[in-house]
């Protein structure tokens, strides 16, 4: 019996509980014949070492999993930033001229109806440049 308690555990690679299901015994009695003999350190230390390896790979493959999520996310991104850089860049580089209607309205805050004037006058508080339109007609 014990030979064959021993030649599961180290050969067939069989668990304590399955030796003692298969052989009837008690869980208890297995593991006092297998940890007396001279084989179980050595067993023992291999298989620690195989679960510390297993458990290295698990943690290499969440890391993995975990930069290709935050990858992908950076890569959206990037691309939804490259298309507003491109319409941006089309927009700008058009060769057409802004209208002063087209200004106003860009600058709606900037600009204050008159309309014993009918215009809209530019707010001389804020500061203007020589380019923007001190009034715009009404349409």
């Amino acid at each position: 019996m014990k030979n064959d308690i021993l030649h599961l555990f180290f050969c067939d690679n069989l668990s304590q509980k399955e030796i003692s299901e298969k052989l009837n015994i008690t869980k208890g009695y297995v593991s006092q014949i297998v940890t007396k003999d001279n084989r179980y350190p050595q067993f023992k230390k291999e298989k620690l070492i195989k679960a510390h390896k297993k458990h290295n790979k698990q943690i290499q493959n969440i890391t993995k999993e975990k930069r290709k999520k935050i990858q992908f996310s950076n890569s959206v991104d990037d691309l939804s930033l490259k298309v507003k850089h491109n319409q941006a860049s089309m927009e700008l580089s058009k060769r057409s001229h802004l209208s002063n209607e087209s200004y106003r309205e860009w600058n709606y805050s900037a600009y204050k109806y008159n309309p014993s004037k009918r215009r809209y006058e530019f707010d001389s508080t804020l500061g203007r440049s020589y380019d923007v339109p001190k009034y715009i007609k009404e349409r």
